[in-house]
């Protein structure tokens, strides 16, 4: 028995120290390699915006994270189909699709291009009728500086029939205006429809009407729109049905915009 069970003891011993040996070598082989080896680094997020701080160039934005083009178009009192003309004209190979952080976009019309002129008042000249020097009226002088008169603001009507449940703050960019899915909203004053579409975030079903090269109004949240880009409204016509799109509630998000900047529209609605 003793003859049997001695050979075995030290095989066993021998062969676990070799075993032990071999997976020693083998992680420290595994270990030089991957030391030897440089890691591949994760591709990183370009931020192109560089100095992203500065201010950019006069008639200029800068893109930051989080925008778009109808976005920018908006904030700027612009037509996105306008934003993306002037951009081609200089870049043709501008795609509104594909903008990134630092970006530069034109958001003020090129030297040269013709301004909007949604609705033009014609006045009827009657010439001055020839008679002494003496009965001849004598032009009115131009005011000075100090005595230009600003021009009367737009007058709108209202764009839809309800209770205001929202005023203008510094949270509300507009008014609010509840009713029931399918009601009328009505263009506020007379232009030109320069986007219909939904993909302006926390706008839902969005029609934008530009009145001329100050003023615009937006109408939010809309069940059905009526009307698309390049239309042009008049005063008091059905633009879209009132609705819920993008948010919790039935209702018209209106705001009014003076240069691309919001104002509270209350003022100027009759």
């Amino acid at each position: 028995m003793r003859s049997i069970l001695n050979p075995m003891s030290n095989v066993m011993p021998n062969t676990v120290s070799k075993s032990l040996l071999i997976l020693f070598l083998t992680a420290s082989l595994m270990l030089t390699v991957g030391c030897s080896t440089p890691r591949t680094k994760p591709a990183s997020v370009t931020d192109r915006s560089g100095g992203s701080s500065e201010p950019a160039p006069p008639g200029y934005y800068r893109v930051k994270r989080g925008d778009t083009l109808a976005r920018i178009a908006l904030d700027n009192g612009q037509a996105p189909r306008d934003v993306v003309q002037w951009n081609k004209a200089i870049n043709p190979s501008f795609n509104p699709n594909i903008i990134e952080i630092g970006d530069l976009i034109l958001i003020k019309a090129p030297a040269g291009s013709k301004p909007v002129k949604v609705a033009e008042k014609v006045t009827e000249k009657k010439p001055i009728p020839v008679t002494d020097k003496a009965d001849v009226p004598s032009p009115t002088p131009e005011p000075t500086k100090s005595e230009v008169v600003a021009e009367p603001g737009i007058r709108l009507s209202w764009p839809a029939k309800g209770k205001v449940t929202d005023d203008f703050s510094d949270k509300n960019k507009g008014i609010d205006i509840a009713g029931k899915v399918g009601e009328p909203v009505l263009a506020a004053s007379d232009g030109k429809v320069v986007y219909a579409g939904n993909s302006l975030r926390g706008y839902g079903n969005l029609v934008i009407v530009k009145h001329d090269n100050t003023y615009l109004t937006a109408y939010a949240h809309n069940s059905k729109l009526l009307v698309k880009e390049g239309d042009t409204v008049r005063k008091g016509q059905k633009i879209a049905e009132m609705g819920d799109t993008d948010t919790t509630s039935v209702k018209l998000h209106f705001e009014l915009r003076v240069n691309g900047k919001p104002v509270n529209p209350t003022p100027y609605l009759q």
